[in-house]
């Protein structure tokens, strides 16, 4: 299962355990299809470690999973999935950003080491930093389409998907 982000820098495949972290998988799923992560910030660039994207305020301190919009506010967090054979070790690997124990929303972030072929996270690698991480120059998400999704869709996400992507393509519309 995997998802196409389509950020300024160039674009990136993700590959999901969907067997292995279901409640993760599909909150980051259904938030693509909601277009949540267009136009998101990549608020936190540290070298050869990690990239953070997922938070709309472009703070590191915001974002909301996709169970907050679907049973309202006491469903912003969801129960972390911890699998200790799941490394975060491996150049392009994506995770779960959170503040603590089953804080889990919509922060994400990926393993940035440079490795031959990984264009993209070696650009974002480089980008000059402040002594916060933020990038000085700004790189956000333009896009996410999802490639497969083997999660049915709850009746209710519909009332959240856009009509038009905030740059006001339409929804199933790839560039």
């Amino acid at each position: 299962m995997s998802v196409l982000v389509v950020t300024s820098l160039g674009d990136i495949v993700v590959d999901l355990h969907t067997d292995r972290c279901p409640l993760t998988t599909k909150n980051f799923l259904k938030l693509c299809k909601m277009k949540y992560y267009n136009g998101c910030l990549f608020h936190k660039v540290e070298k050869d470690f990690l990239a953070q994207t997922g938070d709309r305020t472009g703070t590191g301190t915001g974002g909301d999973s996709v169970y907050k919009f679907l049973y309202g506010e006491q469903a912003r967090f969801f129960e972390d999935e911890i699998h200790p054979d799941l490394k975060h070790s491996k150049t392009g690997t994506v995770a779960m950003a959170s503040a603590g124990e089953n804080l889990n929303a919509s922060q994400v972030f990926g393993i940035v080491e440079e490795k031959e072929g990984l264009d993209t996270l070696a650009k974002i690698n480089e980008a000059y930093v402040d002594d916060q991480g933020r990038p000085f120059k700004d790189i956000r998400i333009k896009h996410t389409y999802i490639l497969d999704d083997p999660f049915d869709d709850p009746r209710q996400l519909a009332e959240f998907i856009p009509e038009k992507s905030p740059e006001g393509k339409p929804h199933d519309e790839v560039t």
